[in-house]
């Protein structure tokens, strides 16, 4: 049984930068081993509907015609992924919002604001860089997957 659009499909997998450096995965053992072990999140593997854009289109595409037990290595460039960065997601704020909010900024830390997350990528005397990309928007990914399961989807009329 080979994954089609609409199926529901269960998968364990490993997420790597070009360089190997992990930066996620279902498995909690290799999360522990990469540094990026997160205690409150359940490890074990993970369900998406295939084509209905759940997960990013270069791995939506990829699964399509897997099968249970199947493992792949797939490589994404950043426009099946997250996007290149954008220019316009990049902008200036006061330091003094940070200030009045009891907050020191500090380079790479991440903030929530009313306009979501945000990454401090400069910490100037007077302003305050905060960027709104993805954090894999720009890189090339791969992803190691293994099929655990399918769940065909509904056929109508049947």
């Amino acid at each position: 049984m080979k994954i089609e659009k609409g199926d529901f499909v269960v998968f364990n997998y490993i997420g790597k930068f070009e360089d190997g450096e992990v930066f996620g995965t279902s498995y909690e053992d290799i999360a522990k081993e990469a540094g990026i072990y997160v205690e409150d999140r359940k490890y074990g593997p993970i369900g998406a509907n295939i084509g209905v854009g759940e997960l990013i289109p270069g791995l939506d595409e990829a699964l399509i015609g897997m099968r249970v037990g199947e493992k792949k290595i797939i490589t994404i460039p950043p426009e099946l992924g997250y996007g290149m960065p954008k220019e316009d997601l990049i902008i200036n704020v006061p330091r003094s919002d940070f200030e009045n909010a009891g907050i020191e900024p500090v380079k790479d830390m991440y903030v929530m604001t009313d306009s979501g997350i945000a990454k401090i990528t400069k910490v100037g005397e007077e302003e305050v860089t905060l960027d709104f990309n993805h954090p894999l928007a720009g890189k090339t990914l791969i992803f190691e997957v293994e099929i655990v399961d399918i769940q065909k989807a509904e056929k109508q009329g049947t």
